[in-house]
Parts: C-alpha cells; structure tokens; sequence
C-alpha cells in the first residue's frame, strides 16, 4: 500500500509543478538490502523511508533520488556528506550550505519536507532581506541541530528556519533530527521537549521561535 494517498499524490505533483524551478537530488542513506539479521546494522524506519522518498521521487521529474549504502566502504558520498547515522537523508540542489534530514519525515514533518525541497530546488527562500544579509555576513560555520516529533505541529516551523538559512549561506549545515529514532542524540543535548534548537553545540533552545529570535541566537552562536 502506497504511503501517499492517490488523491493527495496528484495534489502534490500539481503543488510541485507550479512552485518547483529547479532540479533537486535526494541522496538517502540506509542499510543493505537483506532479510539476515546484522547486529550492528538494523534501521527500523530505513524501509519505510526508502519507499517514501521513492514516491515523493516519482512526484517530479526534476527529483532525483539517489540511494546509499552506508556501510559500502566503496561509497565515498557517506564522509563527503558526512553522514554518521541512518536513516539519512540529503537535499542537493540550488543551496548553498548543506540540508540534512535524520529519520523518518512523517507527520507534521512531511509537508515541511516537501517545501524545503521546493526551496533547495530553487535555490531561495522567503526569509527577510534583513536576515539574508546577515547570514551572507558569517565568517565562521554554523551547524543547527533542531528535534522533531512527527506529532508535533510546532517542530516543523523549527526545521524550516534552520533549513532556510542553510538555502541561504555556504557557512550553514542544518541538520533536522526525528528525536523518537536517536535516543542517543537526544541524551547528549537533552531533549526533554521539542522543537529543540542546538546550534555550535554552545546555543540552544526550546519551542518554535520568531526568525528574528532565532537568527540572534544563531548570531550568537556565530560569534
């Protein structure tokens, strides 16, 4: 069973045809394909990811979906991009910093997973001139870590600034993390509500933020 309904699938490919310019590369990192057991290797959501990302694919031409192994030691894209966990997911496109999503983008997420896809297709965003110039303004990298719930309707508005920004400076990787998946990640920041915003590991905080807000913090994590 497909995981996009027919009806809202032809929605989405109208949606994508009118605000889609460009072309856009998801790179997907998960494990082998196997029905063994690996200890060391397993990845609940890898599947239903993969087959997700495969539909969204099949929305327009000009995604492109590209699948990883992340254990093939032949695969160089796994350092280049970074990828340290799965499932992965990167957005190439018209971006400037790098766009990172961990888990699986689900619930609330998915809708905010098509736009950012929009945006890195595009290469722009509806952010403010006034905080375009300051991101054009960093001389140091900004890494922005944002937890997310798929049932929590103010997460997505989160990932988004973050992903906005990296659209929009060659200095920004945002990276937006299903916490539920990363138990992990979310000990060592302790995520104890989401959305929660890490940025340099220095700055953090709690709860969907203005742009404004959230481009100081991020200014102050710069610094």
């Amino acid at each position: 069973m497909p995981l996009i309904r027919e009806e809202d699938g032809a929605e989405l490919r109208a949606h994508l045809e009118e605000h889609l310019r460009g072309p856009v590369t998801i790179d997907y990192f998960t494990r082998p394909d196997s029905k063994l057991f690996m200890p060391g290797r397993q990845c609940e959501a890898c599947d239903d990811t993969r087959r997700l990302l495969e539909e969204v694919a099949g929305l327009s031409d000009r995604i492109t979906l590209n699948v990883h192994d992340f254990f093939g030691d032949d695969d160089p894209t796994v350092s280049t991009m970074a990828v340290d966990r799965i499932p992965a997911i990167v957005l190439r496109g018209g971006a400037r910093g790098r766009i990172r999503f961990f888990g699986f983008p689900g619930g609330y997420e998915f809708a905010g997973f098509l736009e950012q896809l929009i945006d890195v297709g595009n290469g722009s965003t509806d952010l403010s001139p006034e905080t375009k110039e300051a991101l054009q303004g960093l001389v140091r990298d900004v890494h922005i870590r944002v937890f997310v719930t798929p049932s929590c309707p103010f997460c997505p508005a989160a990932g988004r600034l973050a992903q906005k920004m990296a659209v929009e400076s060659d200095k920004v990787t945002a990276d937006v993390v299903e916490a539920a998946e990363f138990p992990d990640l979310v000990e060592r920041y302790r995520v104890r509500g989401v959305p929660k915003v890490v940025v340099n590991d220095s700055v953090e905080f709690v709860g969907a933020q203005p742009e404004a807000r959230f481009l100081k913090k991020v200014l102050e994590a710069a610094a």
